[in-house]
């Protein structure tokens, strides 16, 4: 079987891996690009694993005149260059011990031991620069079914990296077919590994969370995440039964997924501190949550929190309700986005002087505005 895609055809790709296997080594486009390609959706980035040694692979991309970053090198991971492409080219390896984060490794000169320490068989696929496809552990048939299955057995693929059980909920609700259910033993496997999770770092937890979130329709893997034990190991207290109706909502009105929406909608107890999120991140979370608490018509949410605050306050609260968007949602919410408050500090000066006073009598002001549906002018505001 033969893959093909722009991502393949391409020049760059071409000319790392031609690099490699002009001078003797094998080089296959493997993973993520191979199995999206398969899947008919985009290719993101491309990585390379060869039979070539690092320093073999540096030489040889100095030789091409393509740069060689050692991002890796202890893993046998370069990035190689290639007019601004950038290409994680990554020598055959093979576990030598692991602890349940990261792995010590040997390398290798067999795709087989490459194989077999990869997580799930539909990463486990390898491509050629002509798009010949190499399928070592019968990846295709489970790409085929839409299902997602670790290789070999669960349970060590797991106990070598707890990241994996956020994994296979991940990768289940990305390219998983909803009705077949998740693998069984994958699934059971997850469930008597969960406190191998406390030993992932936040910001490993997070990352994952925040793709998983982003799929088209979460809610079953996130479901079966709860169900397991998992979900309580990652956000105490967070509860997934209102993502199904929020999705239903997303896709029926045509408005695109936020993980942040999902994540707020789950409930639970600093988010932002258990998966070490950023600032602007928590910031996000923060104003959905206010929105929410607020109770406002979208029109006044969207004046205090913004436009994407407002949207996720009020599809969450329809989805908790089982009832259908607001009428001129969007509408609304422009309205109060583009709402300006008449009233500067500069006019009150005269009357007010600078002091305390000036910024409660600014909120006061503010206050009748909006509750009288930012109508009253600014004359008639100076005169209330």
């Amino acid at each position: 079987m033969r893959v093909a895609g722009d991502w393949l055809t391409s020049s760059d790709t071409q000319a790392v891996l031609g690099m490699l296997t002009d001078a003797g080594h094998l080089a296959y486009a493997v993973g993520g690009c191979a199995r999206n390609a398969l899947l008919d959706v985009p290719v993101a980035d491309v990585d390379i694993a060869t039979s070539a040694l690092p320093e073999e692979v540096v030489r040889l991309a100095q030789e091409a005149g393509l740069k060689a970053i050692p991002t890796g090198l202890e893993h046998g991971t370069i990035t190689v260059v290639s007019d601004g492409e950038p290409f994680e080219v990554t020598t055959f390896r093979k576990d030598v011990d692991t602890d349940g984060r990261r792995a010590v490794v040997s390398f290798s000169d067999n795709i087989s031991d490459d194989a077999v320490r990869r997580d799930f068989t539909v990463n486990a696929l390898y491509v050629e620069a002509d798009g010949t496809l190499h399928d070592p552990l019968g990846g295709l048939p489970d790409i085929k079914a839409g299902r997602i299955r670790f290789i070999e057995d669960a349970a060590p693929r797991i106990e070598e990296d707890y990241l994996r059980i956020l994994r296979f909920f991940r990768f289940t609700a990305w390219y998983g077919d909803p009705s077949a259910g998740l693998d069984a033993e994958g699934l059971a496997a997850c469930a008597t590994h969960v406190d191998g999770i406390s030993k992932l770092s936040k910001e490993r937890l997070g990352a994952e969370m925040k793709k998983l979130l982003a799929a088209p329709d979460p809610a079953p893997a996130l479901a079966a995440m709860f169900a397991s034990g998992v979900l309580a190991q990652i956000l105490p207290g967070a509860d997934p039964q209102y993502v199904a109706p929020l999705v239903h909502l997303e896709q029926a009105a045509d408005i695109p997924p936020r993980w942040q929406r999902r994540m707020v909608a789950m409930g639970g107890d600093d988010h932002a501190k258990r998966l070490r999120l950023s600032k602007a991140e928590a910031k996000q979370l923060y104003g959905v949550n206010a929105a929410m608490q607020s109770g406002e018509p979208a029109k006044v949410m969207a004046y205090h929190f913004g436009a994407d605050a407002a949207l996720d306050a009020k599809m969450i609260e329809a989805a908790t309700l089982s009832s259908p968007l607001p009428d001129a949602l969007s509408e609304h919410i422009a309205e109060g986005v583009n709402e300006k408050f008449p009233i500067k500090a500069v006019d009150l000066l005269d009357r007010i002087g600078v002091g305390p006073q000036l910024g409660a009598e600014l909120k006061r002001l503010e206050n009748l505005w909006v509750n009288a549906g930012f109508k009253l002018s600014k004359k008639e505001l100076l005169q209330s």
